[in-house]
């Protein structure tokens, strides 16, 4: 039996309360320091249009480490609510309460995640099941690990999303093309996620 077994609540480990509020605050104030320019009462609305649009094509230091691409209405967002309620208005809202899991039961889920770092939620959530005959689900225990930051192995992402390598994954789409001799035509095109190389693309007519 895993040695996490024998205890439920880990001796010194931090309020999951703690561990949250300090979370919701880097948050806050990595979403503070990228929006504080635009958001300045002295920067006119003509301005800050520009200003907005550079941020979004940038690539930003994350609040936990690696790094983000936010979109343009998500900066927009973020610059009304601090305009609204200040700095408290950029922190995440809070999940509406639903079950709650007791706490004695996260502490182990998180002190045999502490035990072998590389286990999976999954592989958290069996071991619990095969010992207790009961566990929280998969995405509970893996929201649970990111509050405290144990590593997941999946990639948080805020704002839009971008492959990390060339030709790690292609994205396609359709369009409706104009109308030639009467027949409709189509646009198809493949992206690389990452460089948005136009790999492939090609004009077809409608049987």
């Amino acid at each position: 039996m895993s040695p996490a077994l024998s205890l439920l609540v880990p001796a010194g480990s931090p309020s999951e309360s703690v561990v949250r509020r300090d979370r919701m605050e880097k948050i806050a104030l990595f979403r503070y320091q990228l929006i504080r320019a635009a958001a300045d009462s002295a920067v006119t609305t003509r301005q800050r249009g520009p200003m907005v649009r550079d941020l979004a094509a940038l690539v930003h230091p994350g609040p936990f480490g690696g790094t983000v691409t936010v979109s343009k209405d998500t900066i927009d967002r973020w610059i009304r609510a601090w305009r609204r309620g200040s700095f408290d208005a950029l922190k995440p809202r809070g999940r509406a309460q639903g079950a709650v899991t007791p706490a004695q039961i996260l502490a182990l889920a998180a002190m045999l995640k502490r035990e072998r770092p590389a286990r999976t939620s999954a592989q958290v959530r069996r071991i619990m099941m095969d010992t207790l005959g009961d566990a929280p689900s998969e995405s509970t225990l893996l929201r649970h690990f990111r509050t405290l930051e144990l590593p997941t192995g999946v990639r948080e992402v805020f704002g839009r999303f971008e492959a990390d390598y060339p030709n790690e994954m292609w994205v396609g789409d359709g369009l409706h093309g104009p109308r030639i001799n009467g027949r409709k035509t189509y646009l198809f095109a493949f992206l690389d996620d990452h460089t948005r190389l136009v790999t492939s693309d090609a004009i077809g007519l409608s049987l």
